[in-house]
């Protein structure tokens, strides 16, 4: 006889944060030494949000403090730039944006590895913390695509 399994809880939604925008991060997509995630910003309140450019990233260490990183914003190896451009959301409207890096290591010294990205909408805004493992190797760079509805071919 079978005993009965009681039933697994599911997990509360997650709360719309105060900016009305939840980031979430996709998993790391790697290729030839070169990475990427790909951001998704949903409008998670009522009223229409806005993005516009690119979002504001850093990169966080295990003990969550920020690392040296050189951010540029424009196109790499794994997702090509559209550009900046304003972009009206409403509710459950999304909007992406794409992190890449390469694990290069230009001399021996030691490599940068990140555990955890900051990311808002835009800066000055309350960054949400997600856990990423960037290996960016010793040139300690990311690069950023501007949010847009989808990546250009």
């Amino acid at each position: 006889m079978s005993t009965p399994t009681a039933p697994t809880p599911t997990p509360p939604p997650p709360t719309c944060p105060a900016s009305g925008a939840m980031i979430t991060v996709g998993p790391v997509e790697p290729a030839l030494g070169h990475r990427a995630v790909v951001l998704k910003l949903t409008n998670c309140r009522t009223a229409p949000i806005t993005v516009n450019g690119y979002p504001d990233v850093a990169v966080l260490n295990a003990r969550r403090r920020t690392m040296t990183v050189t951010i540029a914003h424009g196109t790499s190896y794994m997702a090509r730039d559209p550009g900046p451009t304003q972009i009206r959301l409403r509710k459950g409207e999304s909007a992406l944006a794409a992190v890449s890096w390469s694990n290069t290591v230009e001399v021996a010294e030691d490599k940068a590895s990140g555990t955890y990205l900051a990311v808002a909408r835009h800066r000055g805004e309350r960054p949400m913390i997600l856990p990423v493992d960037t290996d960016l190797g010793t040139t300690a760079k990311i690069t950023l695509t501007a949010w847009c509805l989808k990546f250009p071919n």
